[in-house]
């Protein structure tokens, strides 16, 4: 019997996930394959959607586009801090630091400039704007096991 990713299936699969130049950015060929729940929330939803239907044994390559990835580059987003935000730790461009939201949750941001005291930080997703390629190789698909 062969099973199509659904709802209440349990996947296995190889994924490949490319920029617009071909430039990988997450793969899982060289380790152990990806193993989730269909909605569980490890995919966006935008990466299920195209493998829904599927079956062990199939392969695809599909267009991601930002609405169903990491969304669009939001400039608001983008925050000056104050060098004394950082503490000890010394501001670096391109360095990706962890601040605490309002609410207390970890948001990564990436340092874009440093002016003095003043230093910009994006924290839109590092994918966020990007058409990605999702190459999947389906490995296996069966029905969750309620314990």
């Amino acid at each position: 019997m062969d099973y199509l990713i659904d709802d209440g299936m349990e996947i296995t699969l190889h994924f490949t996930l490319k920029l617009e130049d071909g430039t990988v950015v997450d793969s899982t060929k060289e380790k152990a394959p990806a193993t989730f729940q269909y909605g569980d929330g490890n995919l966006p939803p935008g990466f299920e959607h195209p493998i829904k239907g599927m079956t062990a044994g199939q392969s695809g390559s599909f267009q991601i586009t930002p609405e169903h990835s990491f969304g669009q580059h939001n400039p608001q987003n983008i925050q000056t801090l104050k060098r004394a935000d950082f503490g000890d730790e010394e501001p670096e461009i391109g360095m990706v630091m962890s601040f605490a939201d309002k609410a207390g949750t970890e948001l990564p941001g990436v340092v874009k400039t440093i002016d003095g005291d003043r230093v910009e930080v994006d924290f839109n997703h590092p994918l966020a704007g990007r058409t990605l390629t999702f190459e999947v190789d389906v490995l296996n698909v069966t029905p969750i096991t309620k314990h």
